[in-house]
């Protein structure tokens, strides 16, 4: 790795800090659903649990296909084609609605993933309600990720933040007027925050094609006005060639956590709470690295298209030492202040008591975590993915979520006392992450050397 100049870190940490706000504006939304459905029953707090991580696994797969726009759109950005741009963004509408069918099928019938969670009637009724009302909102947040790939593309993200914090500040009356009932309408617990979702995210898509049609800026790609485009087979297979394994990399990542908390619901209501606190404070902390390695593939794919091969390198490696040292620092303030922050979420002194050694695993990965992320998001702006699904499925799924279900539920027999229920599966979480990180790595040196000969 070579030292990181700071015209470079500058760069990505210009284009990072816009991208950091938005994507705490959106789990923030996750914060304020867990924090609020605590407050109304432990029950809800347990469907939301199951029910977040059944749509969780739904759309950021589905998105992560979508996430093909950004490195193509990237290239060509760098290429000055900017004509092209328009296209790609016409047929990728094509492919979000393409998608839209398939997670409309998971999300109106999870009695499967229900079966598997063993979870209890009142909660399966829940969990049922919730879905069924987020399958109103997928196909919103489909094409607004299509609107969020392009901006971040072309070193643009500042309106998707202000779209994403302005969404964020609508959902908490929502969810107060949903959870809680009011104006008539009656307490709805956990099935409230997907009606105050579902309405968010359509103002949301409102706003990002208000913005698009006003702002000049985006003329130039010719966007609008090219009448009825039926879908090009050529263009949906260069998109699926490269999301597809975007998508299911992403999946892997998510359903490691779903099947978690699936698996951790047979344990008992206090566990499963402690683990959706535990997740949904750990995927806070992940939007760091994940802002950072977004601006890094960005300015990858931009240099990549304009042919500077050795900048694209430098700014890769500059990426990701930023991300390591980052996460360095958040590791022991999360170890430090793990009590107030685990108070923040729940009163319930059995939930924080279960929570609290859960913390210990959450400082521990943020290294292996950021570098994971920022190595992946440079190896897509080469657009190169199918190797690193590969490693993804390997260590989340064989060694991490495997593995956490012989430590946590102890089949066998053999698991220490320590290990056993939710921190058993945080611990092979945690060691998969380190695996991915390493294998990552690795790959990147393989792609920049094959990258510089065929140069």
């Amino acid at each position: 790795m070579i030292a990181v100049p700071a015209g470079r870190t500058r760069r990505i940490g210009a284009l990072a800090w816009p991208l950091l706000i938005g994507q705490l504006a959106v789990i923030a939304n996750g914060v304020i659903d867990t924090a609020m459905t605590s407050r109304f029953s432990s029950a809800d707090l347990a469907a939301l649990a199951v029910g977040a991580s059944i749509y969780v696994s739904s759309f950021v797969g589905l998105s992560g296909v979508l996430q093909a726009v950004s490195p193509i759109i990237g290239q060509l950005y760098g290429a000055k084609k900017h004509e092209r741009i328009g296209f790609e963004i016409r047929q990728s509408l094509w492919l979000a609605l393409f998608l839209c069918l398939a997670g409309l099928a998971l999300l109106l019938f999870p009695q499967p993933l229900l079966a598997l969670a063993q979870a209890s009637p009142e909660v399966a009724d829940k969990v049922s309600l919730y879905l069924r009302i987020l399958a109103l909102a997928l196909p919103a947040t489909l094409v607004f990720r299509i609107y969020s790939s392009l901006n971040t593309a072309l070193a643009r993200p500042r309106m998707v933040m202000v779209i994403q914090v302005g969404t964020l500040l609508l959902k908490i009356p929502l969810n107060l007027l949903f959870i809680f009932g009011g104006l008539g309408l009656p307490a709805m617990g956990g099935p409230g925050c997907a009606v105050a979702t579902a309405i968010a995210a359509w103002i949301a898509v409102l706003a990002s094609l208000f913005l698009l049609r006003r702002d000049r800026f985006y003329d130039m790609f010719r966007l609008f006005g090219a009448g009825f485009e039926r879908p090009h087979w050529a263009a949906q297979r260069a998109f699926l060639k490269l999301g597809i394994p975007m998508g299911l990399s992403y999946l892997i990542e998510v359903t490691a956590y779903t099947f978690m908390a699936l698996f951790i619901a047979r344990i008992g209501t206090n566990a499963v709470a402690s683990h959706q606190v535990t997740a949904n404070f750990g995927t806070v902390l992940y939007m760091l690295p994940l802002s950072i390695a977004n601006a890094t593939g960005t300015l990858v794919a931009q240099a990549l298209g304009a042919r500077q091969l050795d900048e694209a390198r430098r700014i890769g490696h500059a990426g990701i030492r930023l991300a390591a040292l980052t996460s360095v620092t958040v590791g022991v303030l999360v170890w430090l202040f793990r009590g107030f922050i685990i108070r923040a979420y729940t009163p319930d002194e059995a939930v924080i008591a279960a929570a609290m050694p859960l913390f210990l695993f959450i400082a521990f990965y943020q290294l292996f975590d950021s570098v994971q992320v920022t190595t992946a998001f440079v190896l897509r702006a080469y657009k190169v993915a199918v190797v690193p699904t590969v490693i993804y499925a390997v260590a989340l799924w064989g060694v991490g979520l495997c593995g956490g279900y012989l430590m946590g539920l102890d089949p066998l027999g053999i698991a220490p006392a320590a290990v056993r229920g939710a921190a058993g599966f945080w611990l092979g979480n945690s060691a998969s992450l380190g695996l991915v990180a390493i294998g990552l790595l690795w790959y990147l040196r393989v792609i920049e050397r094959r990258a510089k000969v065929a140069a």
